[in-house]
């Protein structure tokens, strides 16, 4: 069996996503697994070097996994040869002066999402990739979970009959960080460091409807700033200027109706953080990022709205569980691999950075319908 070592640039492991989902549960797994086998019997053996503004973190990483290779000169990442792959998971306002380096220097492009803070500057990065000729792809991570790979299958079986409309709540709570440290950074929550809610969840949004269930066509959104001050990661008290809240509406090809919460000051009362509820003529399912549940016509409950006497249903014993039917591996994992074999092959990736600038489109539209209190057509890219 032949191996192919190919050289990733990592940049921005240091932070929490770039480092437990894409070095320690993808790239590493796949080491751990022997390397990513292919068709043709070749094995891709990935070989990271991690990138960073600190040396000492970097240096602190690579010891703890058996890693040699980290550097905080990307320029120098960029100039070797032997490193194919650019993965970017830094903060969103520095990802696109990197990515288009990286393009320039016909390095195969891997991307967090949102990939840049406007459309002009996604379009722009995938004009330069494709001119490039190089292979580009943006993580989509939650169409591998588990919970929407069972949706997705039910899409496909024509389960729903004609959807008519889809439920998407998604939140939790994020600790204002005085008397205790929140859970996500800071600059999350600073509109002028590339924060806010919009713009971190709508590209996600964007790819599950497009990819699940159908096409976006326009979008109606209310942005809330609910806590105006929080306090950073040093108990410095700061003015929150992103939006932490937004209410949307969402038009989808067919005439479905989409409604999309997304908050991080909610607190939760869901089985998961994250759920999507879809009706339809001859069924409804609830899915999570691991589980879903359905409930078809013949064994929908027939409840009558009498606020006078006391509820008997049990209205969540009537679904049923979808069975797993399948081993479902670490999402990020799975992409990685599928990008990965894309690169070796030569093949085009569908999750490209033209389909990481629908999300950028659809968050751009969201922030502006947000300002101007009204529906915004989504425009074909």
């Amino acid at each position: 069996m032949d191996r192919k070592s190919i050289g990733i640039i990592m940049n921005g492991v240091t932070g929490r996503m770039g480092y437990r989902q894409h070095l320690v549960r993808s790239i590493l797994a796949i080491r751990e697994q022997g390397g990513l086998a292919l068709p043709d019997g070749t094995r891709v053996w990935p070989e990271p070097i991690l990138v960073g503004r600190s040396a000492a973190k970097l240096s602190q990483l690579a010891e703890q996994h058996g890693l040699t290779r980290y550097t905080t000169d990307l320029e120098a990442a960029l100039d070797d040869e032997a490193n194919e792959i650019y993965f970017d998971s830094q903060v969103t306002t520095a990802r696109t002066k990197a990515l288009r380096k990286a393009i320039d220097k016909g390095k195969h492009i891997y991307t967090e999402k949102p990939v840049a803070e406007s459309l002009e500057d996604a379009l722009d990065l995938a004009r330069r990739a494709d001119e490039k000729g190089i292979i580009h792809g943006v993580v989509a991570d939650k169409l591998y979970l588990p919970g929407l790979r069972k949706l997705k299958r039910l899409v496909d079986s024509g389960f729903f009959g004609r959807i008519l409309a889809v439920r998407v709540d998604f939140g939790y709570w994020v600790f204002e960080g005085d008397w205790q440290p929140a859970q996500r950074p800071s600059w999350n929550y600073r509109a002028e460091d590339g924060g806010g809610i919009i713009l971190d969840m709508f590209p996600h949004w964007r790819y599950v409807l497009d990819h699940i269930i159908a096409p976006v066509k326009s979008v109606y959104a209310h942005a809330s700033t609910h806590i105006p001050q929080r306090w950073d990661e040093a108990g410095n008290a700061y003015a929150a200027t992103a939006d932490d809240a937004a209410y949307a509406v969402l038009e989808l090809e067919g005439g479905i109706v989409a409604q999309v919460n997304s908050s991080w000051a909610t607190r939760v009362d869901r089985t998961e953080l994250v759920s999507f509820h879809v009706d339809g003529t001859l069924g409804s399912a609830v899915a999570g990022l691991r589980d879903c549940r359905i409930q078809h016509r013949n064994t929908t409950p027939k409840p009558v709205w009498n606020p006078d006497l006391p509820v008997t249903h049990d209205f969540r014993a009537q679904w049923t569980d979808v069975p797993d039917n399948d081993s479902y591996d670490n999402g990020f994992k799975a992409q990685w691999e599928e990008f990965l074999a894309a690169v070796v092959t030569g093949t085009p990736y569908a999750h490209d950075l033209r389909s990481g600038a629908k999300g950028v489109q659809l968050a751009e539209l969201g922030l502006r319908s947000a300002r101007e209190g009204r529906r915004l057509e989504v425009l074909a890219l």
